[in-house]
């Protein structure tokens, strides 16, 4: 029986075997592979987004049983408006396309809906759909889902720089007063957590602009499994690394003598 199946028939919030496994609180994923997935299987790029998201789905529902806390994924960069118009209105369109397909199954399971990014450069249909999740999902206490679309690590932080200038400028904040705290409240959704746990599909090795200052202690898993083809037993794979890890943020194990 597959470590999955294991869980898949137990309630992880009350079951003893749930300490089997050491589930991070906020897991942050960098959903890459969709193109090269449908070149493979002799698709266009439009199927394989489309893949992608149906995976998005399996994956947010198999995090919401195990216990996870946070999922955050990156759904659309800010680099992202360079590929052809084509594929960034295929992009656009499975945004608003996702909320309406999956709603009633997000809402059965109390997820609730946050974004991350900046929303007035988005066509207006992404941008009501955006606003509309959000309000809706307000008071649901499930998993939260966290996507990041059209956004930037560097941006989010050059967005946090300005807004401590302007404090400056307005002299509600001194220079001197700035300090990991203030940063952390001039970012997109500064009462999310930062992720235990960053997976990156297709095996690619880079952070990609995703989540620079809140990933500084974050464990990275990295896999060649293409992202429609991620499914929760490597999930679950990359749940049972992290377990065997042992974080320290900087610092050194002690031993008592």
């Amino acid at each position: 029986m597959s470590l999955f199946k294991w869980f898949k028939g137990r309630d992880p919030q009350t079951d003893p075997t749930r300490t089997a496994l050491k589930i991070p609180q906020h897991i942050a994923i960098i959903m890459d592979g969709n193109g090269r997935w449908a070149q493979k299987h002799h698709l266009t790029r439009s199927f394989g987004h489309r893949a992608g998201a149906e995976r998005l789905h399996d994956i947010t529902d198999a995090c919401g049983r195990l216990g996870v806390r946070y999922l955050t994924v990156y759904t659309f960069s800010t680099e992202n408006w360079k590929r052809p118009d084509e594929e960034v209105q295929t992009l656009m369109n499975l945004f608003v396309e996702f909320f309406h397909k999956y709603d009633s199954s997000l809402k059965q399971n109390d997820v609730r809906l946050r974004f991350m990014g900046d929303k007035s450069a988005l066509p207006a249909s992404v941008q009501q759909t955006w606003e509309e999740a959000e309000a809706e999902s307000f008071h649901r206490q499930g998993l939260q889902l966290i996507l990041a679309f059209n956004y930037g690590g560097r941006q989010e932080l050059i967005k946090a720089a300005r807004q401590l200038a302007q404090d400056c400028c307005n002299q509600t904040l001194q220079p001197s007063q700035i300090d990991e705290q203030h940063v952390r409240s001039a970012l997109f959704l500064p009462d999310v957590p930062d992720p235990d746990l960053l997976i990156r599909t297709s095996g690619e090795l880079r952070l990609s602009n995703f989540l620079l200052w809140q990933a500084a202690y974050t464990e990275f898993w990295i896999t060649d499994t293409l992202w429609p083809d991620f499914d929760e037993a490597t999930l679950l794979e990359a749940i049972r690394a992290f377990s065997s890890r042992d974080r320290r943020y900087g610092a050194i194990k002690t031993t008592r003598g």
